[in-house]
């Protein structure tokens, strides 16, 4: 008799090219996810993957065409079918393993149909809105690996959809002025006016009074918004929360970033340093040090 193989292992060039995908576009959570155990850690990367396939038909290709072909992708694949290529094959492994739900990635297609009639959110209720469909989905689809073989409750849905919206802010902070050359505003029409700020202003690359406290209103939305996750940490598995919280520690630690550059976001992305991000992974690891000590306290051991 021959013992089965493990489907991680049968499809390890799939998964190898969804790590590609990861570590190519995205530091933050390629170094974050990282820490995960090895099913796990494939799994981020094929739902990263995914993520970046939609991302692309609008953000590098501009084409409906193409992200229609990858909702008919994801259609087939719902219904049980098995598209071509190492995502579909990554991903098939991905939802074989884990308690996985097609809703999101099918919300995260609808994110990116409303880049592709892009217009500027009224206020901060419709800017988050749309981080839901573009990110707060994306929570939703690491939930089942951070939260394996256990229920997961609304509560814990909710933080996980805090969290992606945290970080799509967080991401269009840092990008202003790369999404202002690409034609697209997503300051809230609202949150200008109340600051003051100017389609001029951010025409003329201005970081003045007006742009920073426009950009501050937003992230302090943005803080608020990974307090959830951060406050529940100890609700995810044991081995998930290390990296769940570096990655709140080190998307989080991009806006002081932007700060400490002088709001260059309108010039220039900020990224963080690798010295300054292993020490956000430093400040995470003790923070949970603490949490793990004082549940352990609490319950008397």
């Amino acid at each position: 008799m021959y013992a089965a193989r493990d489907p991680f292992e049968e499809h390890a060039d799939d998964f190898a090219w969804c790590e590609d995908v990861i570590r190519r576009n995205s530091h933050s959570f390629y170094r974050a996810f990282s820490l995960l155990p090895p099913r796990k850690r494939k799994g981020v990367y094929a739902v990263y993957a995914f993520c970046r396939a939609a991302d692309d038909c609008v953000d590098v290709e501009a084409s409906r065409e193409r992200l229609d072909g990858l909702q008919r992708d994801l259609e087939r694949f719902d219904a049980g079918g098995m598209p071509r290529g190492p995502l579909w094959q990554a991903l098939g492994v991905v939802f074989g393993a884990f308690d996985e739900d097609t809703a999101p990635f099918f919300d995260m297609l609808e994110g990116q149909r409303r880049d592709l009639s892009f217009r500027q959110p009224a206020d901060l209720g419709e800017l988050e809105d749309y981080g839901y469909y573009v990110a707060g989905s994306v929570g939703l689809m690491l939930l089942p690996l951070l939260r394996a073989g256990r229920p997961v409750d609304d509560a814990l849905r909710a933080d996980a959809v805090a969290l992606g919206v945290a970080m799509q802010l967080t991401n269009i902070l840092r990008d202003v002025g790369e999404d202002w050359d690409a034609g697209r505003v997503y300051l809230p029409a609202a949150v200008m006016e109340e600051a003051g700020l100017t389609r001029d202003d951010l025409a003329a690359h201005r970081a003045n009074a007006a742009f920073r406290s426009a950009w501050e209103r937003v992230a302090r939305r943005s803080e608020e918004l990974y307090l959830p996750l951060q406050r529940d940490i100890l609700r995810l598995d044991e081995d998930s929360r290390l990296p769940a919280l570096s990655s709140l520690f080190l998307y989080r630690g991009i806006m002081d970033q932007v700060r400490a550059d002088g709001y260059s976001c309108l010039e220039r992305r900020s990224a963080v340093t690798k010295e300054r991000a292993a020490a956000l992974v430093d400040e995470a690891r003790a923070l949970l040090a603490r949490d793990e000590k004082a549940a352990l306290a609490a319950e008397g051991r």
